[in-house]
């Protein structure tokens, strides 16, 4: 399952949902509101174009979706990017959005979650809540650019973020070379 909410970094998601469809992974996804408008500005993207490619689509206003309940066996959830809001509201256990009920079941359930907050400087609160959520289980994937395997571009930071996800999943993929010696 692939949250989207309102913080910048939406070419993450969008290079995410590319390659789960290049992989055949079948996938839900759910935008928020903000989101949508994030995609469009960031992207100029239509939340309906990016949905195409998943298996189904939800409203985030949904809260009778079938992945608002712990009996809807899933392979985890990702939200990219992960709005403070989003970090706070999952962190405190307020389930008034789709996307946050539908962490807390991947929490309770003890299923894979990864947030993928893209915020910068955090204060103190921000840096309290990811921290409860690491503590519950959560994984918080920082999008940090990856100087390392010196990109050229911001597509291949975004590429190589994306590939971070997959990894958290076991999803195999050619989005960024892993470390290690460079050949001749």
């Amino acid at each position: 399952m692939v949250g989207v909410t309102g913080a910048s970094g939406a070419p993450i998601a969008v290079r995410l949902v590319q390659a789960l469809s290049e992989a055949h992974v079948a996938f839900e996804l759910v935008i928020s509101d903000a989101g949508r408008a994030v995609l469009r500005e960031e992207c100029t993207l239509d939340a309906d174009q990016l949905g195409r490619s998943a298996s189904h689509t939800y409203s985030d206003s949904d809260l009778a979706a079938p992945i608002a309940s712990g009996t809807v066996a899933t392979a985890g959830m990702v939200v990219v990017p992960c709005s403070m809001n989003q970090v706070a509201r999952i962190a405190t256990g307020l389930s008034d959005t789709l996307i946050a009920r539908a962490a807390h079941v991947h929490l309770k359930e003890r299923r894979k979650l990864v947030l993928v907050p893209r915020e910068t400087p955090l204060d103190a609160i921000s840096l309290g809540h990811m921290t409860r959520l690491a503590e519950l289980g959560a994984v918080i994937l920082v999008a940090a650019p990856p100087y390392y395997l010196h990109p050229k571009t911001v597509d291949d930071q975004t590429a190589y973020l994306a590939g971070k996800v997959l990894d958290q999943f076991g999803i195999g993929h050619s989005l960024y070379r892993p470390w290690g010696p460079r050949p001749a």
